[in-house]
């Protein structure tokens, strides 16, 4: 019985898809009072600073969906390294196709020199000196 491995690129696209809820921002407790803290979250949206408070009750729930969107910016980064791997391994295995075998082409390197001798200007014949 053939046992397919499983692919990465679709590992990554599943994680992605059970993320339940995303924040951007950042959590923080704006002061403490009697009756517990009170908590603002700071996020940047379109250029500008943005700070919502946040009901203490939805603080927890808040700083879940701020490490949910965490989790979506890693997996999303970890994506575009696998895709860019893949497509720099089909890259050079076409590349490696379309050579012909034997010796590969070598360089011209620098800019060769003329057939002919250079003429040097005399210093002392121009006036110069």
């Amino acid at each position: 019985m053939f046992m397919s491995t499983p692919n990465p690129l679709t590992s990554i696209l599943q994680q992605i898809a059970d993320i339940q809820s995303m924040e951007r921002g950042k959590l923080s407790i704006i002061k403490a009072g009697a009756s517990g803290p009170f908590y603002k979250l700071q996020a940047r949206e379109k250029g500008k600073n943005l700070t919502r408070y946040v009901p203490r009750e939805q603080a927890p729930a808040v700083q879940e969906a701020i490490e949910g969107y965490q989790r979506f910016e890693a997996l999303t980064q970890e994506y575009a390294h696998q895709v860019i791997a893949n497509t720099r391994a089909s890259l050079a295995a076409s590349l490696k196709k379309s050579l012909p075998a034997g010796n590969p082409p070598r360089s011209r390197g620098r800019n060769p020199g003329p057939d002919w001798p250079v003429p040097v200007s005399n210093p002392d014949r121009n006036g110069g000196g």
